[in-house]
């Protein structure tokens, strides 16, 4: 590969990456517990940049442009799982929380209806429970409902207090404070659980990088393995196989941690 095209085929490649990976400036909507709302991968830009490179790039060049387009697509697969991980965490916080003022506020002797308004104050997602609550409407549904949210599936044991209480005419004070001890125990358990995982993900994103630091260390050491892998056809193969083993297995890790967590 001559030396403009080489510095072409890194070009395009960056350029690659850049517009695969989501907009840094995503942030989750406002009280939503959803996920971020922020610009879609602009993949009809990836395609201009992929035309282009096929127009004046050799087909070394190319294997490289389309590794760079491959890295990037692998690396937003796992940085939106990873995304959506921690705003299930922070939404399964804030249901305890929720739980824990609404059993305080019942049993300080406050209506059902009162209790709901502030807690919707305090988080808006909760809004349609007050309003279902205030119109006379379904508020096991409403808090049915709105379990749907990543992180929200404790929410299911509010709705069911609540249906229960409606039903048999037990203290809701009671049932809810019983769902609000429950999910404690539920998170330290959780705690615990992630604990575990934050060792096997970190050994897992150790392991991938090896393979730079012994790039590294073959510089250092007078070789050229850059040279090889960018250069050299067996080198293209054993860079993208390289890079197909290390994604694969940080996503089976990513998997095995997402059952264990689902069942604890």
């Amino acid at each position: 590969m001559t030396e403009p095209a080489a510095w072409v085929a890194v070009v395009a490649a960056v350029l690659a990456v850049l517009l695969v990976l989501p907009s840094g400036s995503a942030r989750p909507a406002e009280g939503s517990g959803g996920e971020p709302r922020g610009r879609p991968p602009r993949w009809w830009s990836v395609g201009g940049v992929v035309a282009a490179a096929v127009a004046v790039l050799p087909p070394s060049a190319l294997v490289l442009v389309g590794l760079a387009v491959a890295v990037g697509v692998a690396a937003t697969v796992l940085l939106r799982a990873r995304r959506r991980r921690m705003l299930a965490r922070a939404t399964s916080r804030r249901v305890l929380e929720l739980c824990e003022h609404l059993s305080s506020d019942l049993g300080a002797g406050q209506p059902p209806g009162a209790v709901l308004v502030r807690a919707a104050e305090e988080w808006p997602v909760v809004a349609p429970v007050a309003e279902a609550h205030r119109i006379g409407s379904d508020v096991p549904g409403a808090w049915r409902e709105l379990a749907r949210l990543p992180g929200a599936d404790d929410l299911r044991l509010v709705a069911a207090a609540w249906q229960l209480t409606h039903r048999t005419g037990a203290g809701l004070a009671d049932a809810v404070d019983r769902v609000a001890r429950g999910l404690r125990a539920a998170q330290a358990t959780r705690r615990t659980v992630d604990g575990e995982l934050a060792s096997a993900r970190a050994t897992a994103r150790l392991v991938a990088a090896l393979p730079l630091v012994a790039l590294a260390m073959g510089s250092g050491a007078g070789g050229d393995p850059w040279g090889f892998l960018l250069g050299h056809p067996l080198g293209l193969a054993c860079l993208a196989a390289g890079l197909a083993l290390g994604f694969a297995g940080l996503w089976w890790i990513e998997a095995i941690a997402r059952d264990v967590e689902r069942s604890a």
